[in-house]
């Protein structure tokens, strides 16, 4: 059986940006503090600066999956896009919530005062795991053909 691939730019932006999230968030963070001469203000500067790059190209591949469901002409509400919606949700959250909260947290530290006891930390690696496994969700449900 042969099928055209309906969401290619789609598939193609899930599967990058799984590939960015999970080289970044999975894997540099915390590798950059193993480095030889890495204090943690200068990880922490690194990584403000990383994450907010990782962020802004989440946006831009979250774009072009909704482009190429347009385009498509796929119903966007369909239940079957519940799993594009999360990453979303999850990124937006991210961008004007979690991220201004750990870049606050992050100063404290480089400027050396005193940070308070937060949880913040684990409830964006939780965010970052809940993103992931939504997009390969949603990539397999695209990877099927409509009917």
């Amino acid at each position: 059986m042969s099928y055209q691939i309906k969401y290619s730019y789609a598939l193609a932006a899930i599967f990058l940006w799984i590939g960015f999230v999970g080289a970044i968030s999975f894997m540099e963070a915390w590798l950059k503090f193993r480095a030889p001469g890495i204090t943690l203000p200068l990880g922490l500067g690194i990584g403000r600066l990383v994450f907010s790059a990782l962020n802004k190209v989440e946006w831009v591949l979250a774009f072009v999956i909704i482009l190429n469901l347009i385009f498509a002409k796929s119903d966007v509400i369909a239940l079957k896009n519940l799993a594009y919606l999360i990453p979303v949700i999850i990124i937006a959250l991210q961008s004007f919530w979690l991220l201004p909260k750990l870049d606050a947290r992050a100063e404290l530290y480089i400027t050396g005062q005193t940070v308070p006891e937060s949880n913040i930390h684990f409830v964006y690696v939780a965010l970052e795991f809940v993103k992931v496994v939504s997009l390969i969700i949603y990539g397999i449900i695209l990877f099927k053909p409509d009917k």
